[in-house]
C-alpha cells in the first residue's frame, strides 16, 4: 500500500515537479510558497499544512488525491471494495441503452425505497453494501426514465430517483478516491436533475460538483463560481427543504473562499449562512437534526462547523480547536458527519501539538464511520504528523498507522 507520510508525498511533489520541468523557484511562485519552504517539503523535513499542500497541487496541475497517493488500491482490495467498482462503471456506461434482456420494469415506489436504504448506510460509512446494490439501482433508475417519457409526475418523479442514485455513487466514489467514477456519475446526475421538477436538486448536484471540482483541482474559485449560480438559481421560497440546501451552498462558499485567502468574503458568507440558520430556527424547531433535507442538515450546529473549516483553511488552528471545543453533536447526527467532525478536529489537534488528544480523536471517528476514516486523506496526513512528532511511536498510534495504511 501506498505510503502517505510527509516524505512520501514530498517525493510526488518532486516527481510531478520535474515531470512539469519547474524550479523550485518556479513551483514556489506559482504556489506562493517559499523556495526554502517548498524544499523542506519535498525532502520531508518539515510537513506541508492542507493550505500549502492545495496551492502546490493547483500549481502542479494535480489533484489533492494524486498527492495523497489515492486510490489505495491495496487497501480496497483487502476490504474487497475493488471488486465492486467496475459493476457500478459499466452501469453508469449504459445509462441510456435499452437493456439487452426484457428485464421488468420495477414499481417507482419499489425504487424509492431502496433509494432510501443504500442513503441511510452511504450516511453511516457503509459503503461495501452500498457498492454492492448501487448497480441495480443505477439499471433500475435508467429503465424508468426510459419508460416514463409522457411529461408528467411519473417522468420527473423517475429522474429525481436517478439523480438520487447518481449522487450517492458519486459520493461513494469520491470517497474511495475514484475521482474519474465520481466524475462521470455527477455527469449522470447533471442530466437527469434538471428533468426531476425540483431546482434543490440542480443546485445539490452544483454543490457535489464543487467538492469534487476542489479536490481535483484545487481551484476554489470555480468552486465559489458554482455556489453563486446555485444560489442565485435557487429561490429563497421559504420551504426548510430550500432552507437546508441553500444554507449548505453558503457554507461551502464560505470555506472556499478561506481556501483562496479571500477573508473578507469567507466571513460575508458565513454571515449570511448564520442568518438564514436564524431565521429558519423557529420554523425548523420540531425537526431533528434541524434543516435536515437531501441528506443535508443546517442550523446553528452547521454553521459553527462552518467556522472551524474557515479556520482550518486559513491555518488558525487555535481557533479552530477553541471552536472544536465547542461543538455539541446531537446523537441522532450522522455517523459519517461525525466522522467527518472528528477529524477535521483531530487535524487542529496535530497541528498544536495536541497528540494525545488527535489520536483520541482519530480513534473516535474510526468508531463511528471505519471505511470513510480509513480512506480519507486528512486522516493519512494527520497520522504521518503524530508518528513525526514522536521518536518512537506508541503502540496505540502504530496500529492505527498500519489499519490506515500509513
Amino acid at each position: 500500500m501506498p505510503e502517505t507520510s510527509d516524505k512520501h508525498i514530498g517525493a510526488r511533489i518532486r516527481e510531478f515537479r520535474l515531470i512539469r520541468d519547474f524550479s523550485l523557484a518556479e513551483l514556489g511562485r506559482r504556489a506562493h510558497v517559499s523556495t526554502s519552504q517548498l524544499s523542506r517539503v519535498e525532502t520531508g523535513e518539515q510537513p506541508a499544512s492542507p493550505s500549502v499542500l492545495a496551492a502546490v497541487a493547483r500549481a502542479l496541475g494535480v489533484t489533492l488525491s494524486v498527492l495523497h497517493g489515492q486510490p489505495y488500491i491495496h487497501m480496497l482490495q483487502k476490504d474487497q471494495l475493488d471488486r465492486l467498482l467496475a459493476p457500478i462503471s459499466s452501469a453508469l456506461d449504459a445509462w441510456d441503452i435499452p437493456p439487452e434482456d426484457d428485464l421488468p420494469l420495477r414499481p417507482l415506489d419499489d425504487i424509492a425505497e431502496d433509494t432510501k436504504v443504500v442513503a441511510r448506510k452511504r450516511a453511516q460509512g457503509k459503503f461495501g453494501p452500498v457498492a454492492e446494490a448501487l448497480p441495480e439501482l443505477i439499471t433500475d433508475t435508467a429503465l424508468a426514465v426510459q419508460t416514463y417519457t409522457v411529461p408528467g409526475r411519473d417522468r420527473e418523479r423517475a429522474h429525481n430517483l436517478q439523480a438520487e442514485i447518481a449522487r450517492t455513487t458519486a459520493i461513494v466514489a469520491y470517497r474511495l478516491g475514484y475521482m474519474d467514477l465520481a466524475r462521470l456519475a455527477l455527469a449522470r446526475m447533471a442530466v437527469a436533475a434538471p428533468q426531476s421538477g425540483d431546482p434543490r436538486q440542480v443546485a445539490v448536484e452544483r454543490y457535489e460538483r464543487a467538492v469534487i471540482t476542489h479536490a481535483e483541482t484545487s481551484r476554489p474559485d470555480r468552486g465559489v463560481a458554482l455556489m453563486k449560480r446555485a444560489l442565485r438559481d435557487l429561490e429563497d421560497d421559504g420551504d426548510p427543504a430550500t432552507m437546508a440546501v441553500r444554507g449548505t451552498l453558503l457554507l461551502r462558499a464560505s470555506a472556499l473562499s478561506a481556501v483562496q485567502k479571500d477573508h473578507a468574503a469567507a466571513g460575508d458568507w458565513l454571515g449570511q449562512a448564520e442568518a438564514l440558520a436564524e431565521a429558519g430556527a423557529a420554523a425548523d424547531a420540531a425537526e431533528e437534526p434541524p434543516g435536515s433535507r437531501y441528506a443535508l442538515a443546517f442550523g446553528e450546529l452547521n454553521v459553527n462547523l462552518g467556522r472551524l473549516d474557515v479556520a482550518m483553511f486559513q491555518d488558525d488552528y487555535e481557533t479552530a480547536v477553541r471552536v472544536a471545543g465547542d461543538v455539541r453533536l446531537p446523537d441522532s447526527y450522522q455517523p459519517t458527519r461525525v466522522a467527518g467532525f472528528l477529524i477535521r478536529r483531530a487535524s487542529a489537534e496535530a497541528w498544536t501539538a495536541r497528540h494525545d488528544d488527535a489520536l483520541a480523536s482519530l480513534e473516535q471517528a474510526r468508531e463511528k464511520a471505519p471505511q470513510l476514516t480509513r480512506y480519507h486523506p486528512e486522516v493519512h496526513q494527520t497520522v504521518g504528523t503524530l508518528l513525526r512528532a514522536r521518536q518512537r511511536a506508541t503502540e496505540p498510534l502504530r496500529e492505527f498507522a498500519q489499519w490506515s495504511g500509513v
